[in-house]
């Protein structure tokens, strides 16, 4: 690490934070620090960043918007990476949209509905970034980010730039390739369709709102906590077991959303865990159905 350190201060990395608190950086507001935060801001300086990791051997973790992560209390060992700035970009090119890695998905829905293309709907309440609805093919109403997914442009942990096309990147149920080979999205392409531009407004308002009235936006939380089960869903088995509303320490099960667990002003990550291992073991003792986390839990316990 001290090797790896002293080469990146003489390299073009961006911003490099030490000790850098991550609660400031994930929706849940929760999070200890990373030894070293790196913000690249051009492609030149990821690569650059990510190569030298490789060339170390240390350990790094990409973070986006932090809308899907739960980081410890510990914090996380080793590089956290964040595309920064220049990933925050989003161009049309007749039916296709090009979207840097930092970009919002709802952003991107709303300014698709805006030039008159359908298929980015489903994503109007989806908080994130695009790297991070690729990363984990984002999803909702019936639709998800594979359905409109045309290429992404990707750095590997090697450092390698490479282009991957839909059959590259495996996309399942919020699951992608990048889960068992690491690496960085770093721009994404989609594929829409022509549409009536007031009927798309319209579809994307109406999934927005149902969100604001079905789950805890206004307040600090991660989305989904669990995926829903085969047929079922996760908030009806969570809200079914009689959790709803439970309390630990700081954190919640959302009174309004099941699946949905909230910080209510000082939620420590082990406040969130214990909920989360709650309500795995009560589903699972009165349904006999395993939930499995959506969120993704990182960072040293």
């Amino acid at each position: 690490m001290e090797q790896f350190l002293a080469e990146l201060r003489e390299i073009d990395a961006g911003k490099v934070l030490y000790n850098e608190p991550l609660s400031e950086y994930t929706t849940w507001k929760i999070g200890g620090p990373a030894d070293v935060l790196i913000i690249p801001n051009t492609e030149d300086q990821l690569v650059s960043v990510v190569r030298l990791l490789h060339k170390h051997g240390v350990q790094w973790t990409n973070l986006g918007r932090g809308s899907n992560m739960l980081v410890s209390d510990k914090g996380i060992r080793g590089v956290v990476v964040q595309p920064g700035e220049a990933f925050d970009y989003a161009r049309f090119d007749g039916t296709h949209v090009h979207a840097g890695a930092a970009y919002s998905l709802i952003k991107l829905s709303v300014l698709a509905g805006k030039e008159g293309l359908s298929g980015l709907e489903f994503a109007g309440g989806i908080p994130g970034s695009i790297g991070g609805a690729v990363y984990m093919n984002a999803g909702a109403h019936g639709s998800d980010v594979s359905r409109i997914f045309k290429s992404a442009d990707i750095v590997l942990e090697t450092g390698e730039l490479v282009r991957y096309g839909l059959e590259d990147m495996a996309f399942a149920y919020r699951h992608s390739c990048l889960h068992e080979r690491p690496g960085i999205v770093i721009g994404a392409t989609f594929e829409l369709q022509q549409g009536d531009r007031k009927e798309i407004t319209a579809m994307t308002s109406a999934y927005k709102q149902r969100r604001l009235q079905t789950q805890p936006l206004q307040m600090a939380c991660a989305g989904s906590v669990f995926r829903n089960p085969p047929n079922d869903f996760a908030a009806r088995l969570i809200q079914e077991a009689g959790l709803k509303g439970l309390r630990n320490g700081g954190a919640q099960i959302s009174p309004m959303h099941a699946n949905f667990i909230v910080n209510t002003g000082q939620a420590k990550a082990e406040d969130v865990l214990t909920l989360m291992e709650t309500i795995q073991s009560t589903v699972k003792d009165k349904f006999g159905v395993e939930l499995v986390a959506e969120v993704l839990v990182m960072g040293e316990r």
